[in-house]
């Protein structure tokens, strides 16, 4: 907690928590990137305290849906573009190390063509899509629930 609670402490961070991001807050996904990620570099002995501060701000942006003129431009340009965005915001708050800005960069390889540079960097993007995949998984459990309970029951009656 002491690597990363100048970030959590921080007004323009905090307002993560209101921003929606994959069936659940902004905050929280960026709060479970960082943990994992923490984690995973701690045991491979790498910057550990570099990943948990990357890992917390790799999503420090606010969505300005109103700025899209389609949903395809939305998804291209956030896609591609939030990562320069996040970096940008970060640098205005907090001093970051060449590491923290590629790591918060090259998160979204290979959808986005920056590659990762570091060890660190490849842990904050396979995290982030980990995390993504767990948090959509939750966001969708009843519609993924309702659709195996359906089908095993389908399945039971055609065998009977």
């Amino acid at each position: 907690m002491k690597l990363v609670r100048p970030i959590l402490e921080n007004k323009e961070f905090s307002q993560l928590g209101t921003v929606v991001h994959h069936g659940t807050t902004r905050m929280n996904h960026s709060i479970r990137v960082s943990y994992y990620s923490y984690k995973l570099a701690k045991a491979l002995c790498l910057d550990y305290d570099q990943v948990a501060r990357a890992g917390l701000l790799h999503d420090f942006f606010l969505d300005r849906t109103t700025d899209y003129e389609s949903p395809k431009d939305k998804v291209v340009l956030f896609t591609t573009g939030h990562p320069k965005v996040a970096v940008e915001n970060a640098k205005k708050y907090f001093a970051l190390t060449e590491k923290e800005v590629d790591m918060i960069q090259t998160h979204m390889f290979p959808v986005d063509y920056r590659i990762p540079k570091y060890a660190e960097s490849w842990i904050i993007c396979a995290v982030d899509k980990l995390v993504g995949l767990y948090e959509f998984g939750r966001k969708f459990q009843y519609q993924f629930t309702y659709g195996l309970n359906f089908s095993l029951l389908l399945m039971l009656n055609i065998l009977k």
